[in-house]
């Protein structure tokens, strides 16, 4: 036999590439699983050659290695016909990894069937050598190597297919499993070397037409080592681009999710804004239709969140709604739709039975908001007004229950606030008046529709007039005279309170000061603050510069606020009174004896008068316990160096009681009516005219 050596640098060479292609076809699968369609047909075409070829380099440079003492020639049309062999075997091997699932019988049947394409690639390439006699394999060793290939096919397959898809620690793992099938195919490769026997006599018969070996291994490493890099790097590109355009996708979905749920939610809460009710609503609606069940929906308006917004800032406002909407979110079920209207506005669609039920949830809603809100270290306390409109299966528009519930909400507000109240159709009526009013007051002060009318203040002993009282009234243009019974609320509910409220005190300023320049040096003018008004942030501020713009002493200048709103809260209440009463103005309690004053806190109010509600004073002279309530305010007055003025005073009997009780200054029917101001300065100056001729 002839004794063939190896050229250790070649076999080194060799084994680089098995290790290359092995990295190669690994890469490859992760590219075809993870293409489809026309590019993952290209990228296993593209990968079987690139992967046969350096498969049928590692095979034909391992042979190059060997070398005999006869000239070693090959014949070119087998040599083709392993490289082929060599292509298809790569494509049935990335063919297998690309499938969903790879099963234990099909791994077997895959390992078998690629073994035997890598066998047949190399004993086809050995048979090249067209020896003559034939080679002679040894058996052992010829099935060692077959056993070897189908080994090492099962390994590979197994192993690409577990790493197609990992996206972690990639290139290592696929690099350590490509030594371990680079030496696997090496060692099938040199097991089958060592099987072929070679006869002394023995020769090639291509010797003349065939392909030497002289120089042709350097060439086949270069090729080979060009093919596998230019598909490595193909393939890292490639993944690259994919990433990059993954993630441009995925950029572009979370944006289009975030501008679709911006669309269609609130930006401050959260959520659901009123395009998305509608579309709640709507399938509610439609969903009770079909299943003949009832359902609620609840209208809710945060009581004093303007006061609180205007008191401690925005931010404060913006975190009352958000922490409100968790809060209520905390109460409601699951599939019940609560969203966020507009400003201190909420809706709710609540799955509800009966009436008891939407009693039950607008009560745990209302005491959830009722719990103190502590934000940005202040002490928030809210309310909330709730309307509730039940679907009972007749025909309607959402819109019209988001109506209903709405209108019974407004008259929540009106009994008081902090409670609900159901939809009755009678409200519609009271609404449609409440929004036409609505719509002529805002403009009411543009078209100079607003004047003030005055009622005269009398001394109680010597009956001259002391001032008045700034009465506001609406000149509309078709109601006529509009009561502030009507409008006022209206204005406060709105927030045109505020600026209504700046108007009268400009005018009732500007009045007085018009009279103290005729003369009338000793009157003053009183001028009643609403609850919104009295807690404005810039109430103290705007006092100021109304003064200093009609050039008035503060001491003309009476602010009447209600008994209520100054014990609302009492701390807040001494804060803005002492800065008032520092500037001179003088400060009234309106409607004394109508709330639930503290003694404690009374005498501690800056305050100069006491004003007794007109209620008692109606009655006084023939119920004894108006007469007896009258007296303890005049008396509790007195000891409080409070002046006392009665207002409603309509008989004589009246006015003398009042008198002989020790009241300061009167007003009422009986002493003068609201009179517009040129009335007003008219009547009294021929009043002071008669007494004149009197004496």
């Amino acid at each position: 036999m002839l004794t063939g050596t190896y050229n250790l640098w070649l076999v080194s060479a060799s084994l680089l590439v098995a290790m290359l292609a092995s990295y190669t076809a690994l890469d490859m699968a992760g590219r075809v699983t993870a293409t489809r369609g026309r590019t993952g047909n290209a990228w296993l075409a593209g990968g079987s050659v690139a992967m046969g070829i350096g498969i049928w380099s590692m095979h034909f440079v391992g042979m190059l290695a060997f070398s005999l003492p006869i000239p070693m020639v090959y014949d070119p049309v087998i040599t083709l016909l392993s490289l082929l062999i060599a292509i298809a075997s790569s494509a049935f091997a990335l063919w297998m990894v690309c499938h969903k699932d790879l099963s234990w019988p099909r791994l077997c049947v895959g390992a078998l069937l690629m073994g035997a394409g890598v066998c047949s690639m190399h004993y086809t390439g050995m048979a090249a050598m067209q020896m003559m006699p034939p080679i002679h394999y040894i058996p052992s060793l010829f099935l060692l190597s077959c056993v070897i290939a189908v080994a090492a096919s099962g390994a590979a397959l197994w192993i690409a297919f577990r790493l197609r898809n990992r996206k972690e620690h990639t290139r290592a793992l696929r690099a350590g499993a490509a030594v371990v099938m680079g030496i696997a195919i090496a060692g099938m490769h040199y097991t089958g070397m060592a099987a072929a026997q070679f006869q002394v006599n023995g020769s090639c018969r291509m010797s003349a037409h065939g392909i030497t070996g002289e120089g042709l291994a350097p060439a086949i490493l270069v090729f080979a080592l060009a093919v596998l890099s230019i598909a490595l790097i193909t393939s890292v590109l490639d993944a690259r681009l994919e990433m990059r355009t993954e993630l441009l996708a995925s950029s572009l979905a979370h944006a289009n999710n975030e501008l679709q749920f911006l669309s269609l939610h609130d930006s401050l809460t959260k959520l659901p804004n009123r395009g998305l009710l509608d579309d709640r609503l709507e399938q509610e609606t439609q969903r009770a239709k079909r299943e003949k069940n009832n359902f609620a929906v609840f209208f809710l308006d945060l009581d004093a969140f303007r006061q609180i917004n205007d008191a401690f800032g925005r931010s404060v406002g913006d975190q009352l709604l958000v922490e409100s909407a968790i809060r209520m979110q905390a109460v409601i079920r699951a599939h019940d739709t609560l969203a966020h209207v507009s400003g201190d506005e909420f809706a709710l669609v609540a799955g509800a039975g009966d009436p008891a039920d939407a009693a039950s949830l607008a009560e745990k809603l209302l005491v959830t908001l009722r719990e103190p809100m502590e934000i940005e270290g202040n002490d928030c306390r809210i309310s909330a007004s709730i309307g509730i409109a039940l679907y009972d299966g007749r025909e309607c528009e959402r819109q019209e229950l988001l109506k209903n519930a709405e209108t019974a909400m407004f008259r929540a507000k009106e009994l008081g606030r902090d409670g609900y109240c159901f939809f009755e159709s009678s409200m519609n009526e009271d609404v449609h008046e409440q929004l036409s009013l609505l719509h002529d007051l805002r403009q009411a002060q543009d078209r100079n529709e607003l004047v003030l009318y005055y009622q005269p203040k009398l001394d109680a002993r010597s009956g001259e007039v002391v001032g008045a009282e700034a009465l506001l009234r609406w000149n509309h243009p078709s109601r006529g005279l509009v009561s502030p019974d009507q409008f006022i609320p209206l204005a406060e509910r709105t927030g045109l309170i505020i600026s209504i409220g700046r108007w009268v005190l400009h005018e009732a300023c500007r009045q007085i000061s018009q009279w103290r320049a005729l003369g009338f040096k000793d009157w003053s003018i009183a001028v009643n603050l609403s609850a919104q008004q009295f807690n404005h942030p810039g109430l103290v501020e705007m006092v100021g510069g109304t003064l200093a713009r009609h050039a008035l002493d503060a001491g003309c200048l009476t602010l009447e606020i209600t008994e209520s709103t100054a014990m609302r809260d009492v701390d807040a209440s001494m804060v803005i009174l002492e800065r008032l009463t520092d500037m001179g103005v003088h400060i009234s309690i309106d409607d004394f004896g109508t709330g639930y004053s503290s003694l404690l806190y009374l005498k501690r109010l800056p305050a100069k008068e006491l004003k007794i509600d007109r209620g008692f004073v109606r009655d006084l002279v023939n119920d004894k316990e108006d007469a007896a309530i009258i007296a303890a305010i005049v008396a509790l007055g007195h000891s409080l160096n409070l002046e006392i003025v009665a207002e409603g005073v309509e008989t004589v009997e009246q006015k003398q009681f009042l008198i002989r009780l020790g009241c300061t200054s009167l007003q009422g029917y009986l002493l003068g009516r609201p009179m517009p101001a040129a009335q007003f300065l008219e009547e009294i100056t021929e009043e002071r005219s008669v007494k004149a001729l009197a004496s």
